[in-house]
């Protein structure tokens, strides 16, 4: 679990086969590098890894083909692209973001990025290619006002059509800044995790409307009607 928070920036350079080596960088790597231990989760641009090895600088993890499949991992260049990171939520820490499993729902891309007096608005849609994914794992999830994880950092969606076939977020400089936000270009692939919490909602409603109404559909008289509105 984490909270979207990111502690570090890291390069990643393929091992050959799923395996690869991420080496911390950015600003304060020292501090991740110390709490770093053999089986813990780091989320890497919002992808849940297993540290398998400590290197001087960094760490050995494998992803699976699932993973590669649904993240953005596969499109990042070695050495080059940074990613963000951070590690797992401990008892006691802070949580300043939201939930976030480091389980990706999928990939979008960035639309298009402007610099506000405050902040920067940024417009996220599906990759052309993978409309089907967002479509699937994602449109569903997005809210106005809701939480969302992009490349594993905790954003709130400021602005979203009906359907939710693209969303808008506002960042904030000090996140622009110390995030690997900052090198995307319109087009560019990022990491997508709805919040986890309507997953479980929209899973426990189906689950009651299966059993007590097949035919029922969630609508805005059904919410009325059970107290939700």
């Amino acid at each position: 679990m984490f909270t979207g928070l990111v502690a570090a920036l890291g390069k990643i350079q393929p091992l050959g086969g799923d395996r690869f080596a991420i080496t911390v960088g950015g600003r304060n790597p020292e501090q991740l590098l110390r709490d770093l231990a053999i089986g813990d989760s780091v989320a890497v641009d919002g992808v849940c890894l297993t540290v398998e090895e400590i290197l001087a600088e960094g760490f050995v993890a494998t992803a699976s083909g699932e993973t590669l499949q649904r993240t953005r991992l596969g499109q990042i260049i070695p050495g080059a692209d940074w990613v963000n990171l951070e590690t797992s939520l401990r008892a006691g820490s802070k949580l300043g973001g939201h939930f976030v499993t480091g389980h990706v729902d999928g990939v979008g891309c960035l639309v298009e990025a402007r610099d506000r007096e405050t902040a920067w608005e940024m417009t996220f849609a599906p990759v052309p290619t993978l409309a089907e994914q967002w479509e699937r794992y994602i449109a569903r999830y997005i809210v106005s006002k809701g939480s969302i994880a992009i490349n594993g950092i905790s954003l709130t969606v400021a602005e979203c059509d009906r359907q939710g076939n693209w969303f808008k977020v506002a960042v904030i400089p000090h996140t622009y800044a110390y995030t690997n936000l900052r090198d995307l270009q319109s087009g560019s692939w990022v990491n997508i995790e709805s919040d986890i919490l309507g997953k479980y909602v929209e899973k426990l409603l189906g689950y009651r409307r299966d059993r007590e109404n097949p035919q029922e559909d969630i609508s805005l008289s059904f919410l009325a009607e059970h107290g939700y509105l």
